[in-house]
């Protein structure tokens, strides 16, 4: 109850009442929330004349701006945009962020960086964001990506996050299903492309421009706000230097953003083709910011190059970690990451697998068009070291087994003596490769300490050439629902073919597809993960997250895999519990490029034709899309025989060549209205039955066996 005296005094009382400091008519309370749906610390900043209004905060970010007796109780993070005061302190005057493609070009210092997230957070409440709504951010990497993206975060609301080159229905579909109130976009190009859509159908409050003029934007039946990023980092700088010089602060209730709310909606696709929004958590993505240097050990001062989209999740909890370390991050782009990685000799890369293919591939174009004898001696020399990073994998037990039963001492013995003696004669002509091609090559590829491989499995051709050559390439895996990293190979264990060990406090079992029963290690199975990464759920979709995670809390990947064996000796006694994917379970086909497809569209699509009897897209972990198809052959010649002249009537058996091509043919005519399109063709004669077990008994084709069977020739295909 407020005091009527003009003198301060304190009222504490013990129990279920909080600490009440008063003086002049404000009243100060303390105290933790215990019951109902929100449970953590609030600050009441109550004035007696006036009605106090809730304003919810990341608490350590913004410290400064509570009461003193408050402040004193923000010593850990309870929100990603804590992280920022951690790193000032830190790390203040080193440079954060480098974005040179952007007009204007950009670089902050981590005080820097701060001042524009508490800028821009004070802007969003001036023009009306509230805790817990839903803003929509569409819009590619940049540092003012990062900021609104923190400063978002920091008021308590959720936001919503998709690129810029997805379809305008798309983004539709997801601002309409999350309920999102704003939208912040990131350029006059891209808001114009959607304006008319989302003016009839889902008008924003208004609008935030992260880059460009608004002069650029269209303005036929617009009646929504438009602000452009410096307007609202006015606004908040005009409203943080008012709360500086008067006690307008103390009309707000402060409340302090949970762990367990929600900071973000990320929308990936599912089984059936439609997005489903995945609820991450601020608790989620603090796990993957506490625990990513077990991986990847970064120092402060060590220089990242970002090209991945930041909404992805792998990018995403990537940039919040780096940033607790103290690095300097460069944003750049497909377009000039050759350049980017040569001048600025980037200590860490993070990207997908097609990148490291596509270093790859420019290696070996560049080695082939070189003379005949620098061209001889350097694909010898690759070969060598080829070989002897083999025989050194071996010696240190780094490569992968089935076998749950460990080879015999005498074996194990006598098999690494021979790896040790091989190596060692190996490494002369290794060194010498070294000082002839290696260095050369890792000059031009830029990168000094690491290569962070995510988002699909890395093909180990590329893996053991990057090994050969002294590139570290480590590989991960984890999926957005994970937030998505679960698993990563450690610099000191980098074990080929596998994505390592587990992060820190997550749990892996592999299950029987059928039985769902717990296999041993060595068995492949279906993955299942359980621990802090896992999501909150998917947003207004509860049975579909009661679909993918049980009531102890298994989160069921999809996909397929194994647990390597323990062993003490042998090959394998140094890479034990890491993990292993063999494909996916479910039908959703992850690209190198890190896009997911979903095949059945395109398979409905293509059995349109009557040539084309039955198909399985394949695809995963390549460049593009591929199919095993059946051909209808009786289709096929009375489709042929329209089109052969009468000289060639006795033609009675078409070739597989023609087949192929006709095929391919009325394949990319029925689908060309997919979003994506079928690449190399593999035309098959044994039809998929139930007999040959590639059917189900419910007539449904086995993805998994069809791509066992064909292996090899799919291995072809693609090369």
């Amino acid at each position: 109850m407020a005091s009527t005296s003009l003198g301060p005094s304190i009222l504490v009382s013990h129990g279920s009442s909080a600490p009440q400091f008063q003086v002049s008519g404000v009243r100060l309370v303390f105290g933790y929330k215990g019951f109902g749906r929100r449970r953590g610390f609030r600050v009441s900043c109550e004035s007696t004349i006036q009605e106090k209004e809730l304003r919810r905060c990341s608490p350590f970010l913004e410290r400064s701006s509570l009461p003193k007796e408050a402040a004193l109780r923000c010593n850990e993070w309870k929100a990603v945009p804590d992280i920022w005061r951690s790193s000032v302190e830190k790390y203040g005057d080193k440079v954060a962020v480098v974005d040179p493609y952007h007009d204007p070009p950009s670089t902050f210092t981590y005080r820097h960086l701060e001042q524009e997230i508490l800028d821009f957070v004070e802007g969003l409440r001036v023009v009306g964001v509230k805790a817990d709504e839903k803003i929509a951010l569409f819009a590619d990497n940049s540092c003012r990506w990062l900021v609104a993206d923190q400063g978002i975060m920091a008021t308590g609301a959720v936001n919503v996050v998709r690129g810029s080159r997805s379809s305008v229905e798309e983004l539709l579909q997801i601002y309409c299903h999350s309920e999102s109130v704003a939208l912040v976009v990131d350029n006059p190009e891209f808001f114009n492309r959607i304006a008319e859509s989302f003016s009839y159908k889902a008008p924003p409050r208004f609008v935030i421009l992260l880059w460009g003029d608004k002069s650029s934007l269209v303005t036929v039946g617009r009646q929504t706000p438009v602000y452009s990023y410096n307007e609202i980092k006015r606004f908040g700088q005009e409203r943080r230097a008012k709360f500086a010089r008067s006690n307008d602060g103390g009309r707000y209730e402060y409340e302090f953003i949970n762990p367990d709310d929600t900071a973000t909606i990320m929308y990936t696709s599912g089984t059936t083709g439609n997005p489903k929004g995945v609820m991450l958590t601020h608790q989620n993505l603090l796990h993957q910011i506490r625990n990513l240097s077990d991986f990847v050990p970064a120092e402060a001062g060590e220089r990242f190059l970002s090209m991945l989209p930041s909404w992805h999740a792998y990018e995403r909890a990537c940039e919040y970690f780096i940033f607790t370390c103290g690095v300097e991050q460069k944003y750049t782009s497909i377009r000039f990451l050759k350049d980017d990685l040569k001048q600025y000799q980037p200590h860490y890369l993070i990207s997908v697998p097609l990148v490291y293919e596509t270093l790859y591939s420019g290696i070996q174009k560049q080695i082939s068009t070189s003379s005949p004898a620098r061209k001889f001696v350097a694909l010898t020399l690759i070969k060598v070291s080829l070989a002897y990073t083999e025989m050194r994998r071996i010696s240190e037990g780094l490569c992968l087994t089935k076998n749950q039963k460990p080879p015999m001492y005498i074996a194990s013995l006598v098999d690494w003596l021979w790896a040790r003696v091989v190596a060692f004669v190996l490494l002369p002509l290794h060194m010498l490769a070294e000082k002839l091609v290696h260095r050369k090559i890792r000059s031009s590829v830029g990168i000094t300490k690491a290569g962070v491989s995510g988002g699909g499995s890395l093909p180990m051709h590329v893996d053991k050439f990057f090994e050969a050559i002294g590139v570290n390439v480590q590989n991960g895996y984890g999926l957005t629902e994970t937030s998505p990293v679960v698993s990563a190979r450690r610099l000191n264990c980098n074990v080929l073919g596998s994505v390592g060990h587990p992060i820190k406090d997550t749990e892996f079992k592999i299950v029987d597809p059928e039985t769902g029963s717990v296999l041993p290690p060595g068995s492949k199975g279906i993955v299942k993960v359980r621990g802090p990464p896992v999501m909150k759920g998917y947003y207004k979709n509860p049975l579909a997250t009661k679909q993918v995670i049980d009531e102890d809390g298994w989160f069921n990947t999809g996909d397929m895999g194994w647990i390597t064996p323990q062993h003490s000796v042998g090959r394998s006694r140094s890479c034990g519990g890491v993990i292993v994917l063999e494909g996916r379970a479910k039908d959703t086909i992850v690209l190198s490029t890190g896009e997911n497809v979903e095949p059945l569209e395109i398979e409905e699509a293509a059995m349109r034709s009557n040539l084309i009897q039955q198909i399985v897209v394949i695809g995963q972990d390549q460049r593009r899309l591929g199919a095993i198809i059946i051909p209808n052959k009786e289709a096929a010649e009375g489709a042929a025989k329209q089109k052969i002249s009468p000289l060639d009537l006795e033609v009675n058996e078409l070739s597989k060549e023609t087949i192929t091509s006709m095929v391919y043919e009325e394949l990319r005519k029925w689908t060309s209205q997919c979003s994506f399109q079928v690449g190399p063709v593999l035309i098959v004669d044994e039809p998929f039955t139930i007999d040959n077990g590639l059917m189900t008994p419910t007539m449904k084709i086995r993805r998994d066996k069809v791509v066992d069977q064909y292996k090899n020739e799919i291995e072809r295909l693609y090369k």
